[in-house]
């Protein structure tokens, strides 16, 4: 296996998600949308976003529009998991991605010795981040 990567599907404001996870988190933002694809497109789709993505450090979050017709349910069944290499990149990457946010669990020191915090974004996207 050479990796494994979230892929997020949002109703239409992928754009606004991927450019808030890049502000939110830093890297190389990446987006291509249905009208840059060959052949005949659907007009209404012609901006949304076919694919993108942020990559930083080798870590790589992937994301697209829905297709038309194809109902989006946010549920609790996924969650993005970010390890993170110091305390200080937790805080901020906390602080970043808690703008409009629901915190489930504030960042803290846990008893299995990582410093951790959970939080559902503006995007109705759940996040674990953690520093061990």
């Amino acid at each position: 296996m050479k990796g494994l990567s979230p892929y997020l599907t949002f109703d239409g404001n992928c754009r606004e998600a991927l450019t808030f996870y890049h502000n939110a988190l830093g890297g190389e933002l990446k987006m291509m949308t249905f009208g840059e694809a060959p052949g005949e497109q659907n007009p209404a789709m012609k901006d949304l976003i076919m694919h993108g993505h942020v990559v930083k450090n080798g870590v790589v979050l992937m994301a697209s529009d829905n297709m038309p017709g194809q109902k989006i349910i946010f549920g609790t069944s996924v969650t993005v998991s970010l390890a993170c290499n110091s305390k200080e990149e937790t805080d901020t990457y906390f602080k970043n991605l808690s703008v409009g946010a629901n915190i489930t669990m504030p960042l803290q020191n846990t008893f299995w010795g990582a410093y951790f915090g959970m939080l559902t974004d503006k995007f109705g996207i759940h996040w674990m981040l953690s520093f061990e």
